[in-house]
């Protein structure tokens, strides 16, 4: 068997998806994207946070729409920032592919979130690979629904985000439209899928589902799954503590 055959056999027993071929002016690792219309984000479960309501890094899996493994999602960040800060921290996250190799690096500083302060409000910047910046999310200012400009290296709006007016996970999903740079057409979508009573309830573990055209530039894609862990950092990172105060 040759090494090309060992290494597909040995990520399909892992679960993980083929790397394509070298695709030229294609950021290293952001092949996998070429091939993807659909992601599926899950959330590690914590046992030490679900139990206490400590807060711990977050890390996440990304998956295709298969089922298999493309990325593995880990945040970095300091114990005293994640527990007095909360959900509106600054962290930096590390994307890793099959290999361990850094292939995207997402950036989010601190900021606020709320209409009162439209000089201050989130985003994220993301490189890839880390150091070479290819777009950032930015959160743009209004009163009812949340909406977020997606923007390319030179700062030019090519998407748009608009989310609902209620944003609370209670019974079902909630979705974040994704639509043309000029708001005209939706292409895509994020949504927040519900996962059921006791884990909405007692942790603060997410899935996500994030849709977007097939032919998009694989630089907007890995923007766009920046921009899920933004929403989810805003509107769903919320601690045992919080949900038990809430019932």
């Amino acid at each position: 068997m040759s090494s090309n055959q060992t290494i597909i056999s040995s990520n399909i027993e892992s679960g993980w998806m083929n790397m394509p071929q070298s695709i030229p002016n294609c950021p290293p690792g952001l092949e996998y994207l070429t091939m993807i219309d659909q992601l599926l984000v899950q959330q590690k479960v914590e046992i030490l946070e679900a139990l206490t309501g400590f807060e711990t890094q977050n890390k996440f899996t990304v998956k295709n729409s298969l089922g298999q493994k493309v990325y593995y999602a880990v945040e970095d960040s300091d114990c005293l920032t994640r527990n007095c800060c909360g959900p509106l921290r600054p962290f930096d996250m590390k994307i890793l592919d099959n290999y361990r190799n850094e292939v995207i690096h997402l950036h989010r500083p601190l900021a606020c979130d709320s209409c009162c302060f439209p000089c201050c409000l989130q985003s994220m910047e993301v490189s890839s690979p880390p150091g070479t910046v290819v777009g950032t999310v930015e959160q743009e200012w209004s009163i009812f629904c949340p909406s977020f400009a997606i923007k390319n290296s030179s700062g030019d709006t090519v998407l748009r985000i608009e989310g609902p007016l209620c944003t609370w996970s209670i019974c079902g999903d909630v979705e974040f439209k994704i639509m043309s740079g000029d708001g005209a057409v939706q292409v895509g979508k994020i949504s927040k899928q519900w996962s059921g009573l006791l884990r909405e309830m007692f942790t603060d573990t997410d899935y996500f589902g994030i849709t977007f055209p097939m032919d998009l530039d694989v630089r907007m894609k890995a923007v766009m799954l920046g921009a899920c862990f933004l929403i989810d950092a805003m509107f769903f990172e919320n601690t045992q503590k919080d949900n038990s105060a809430v019932i």
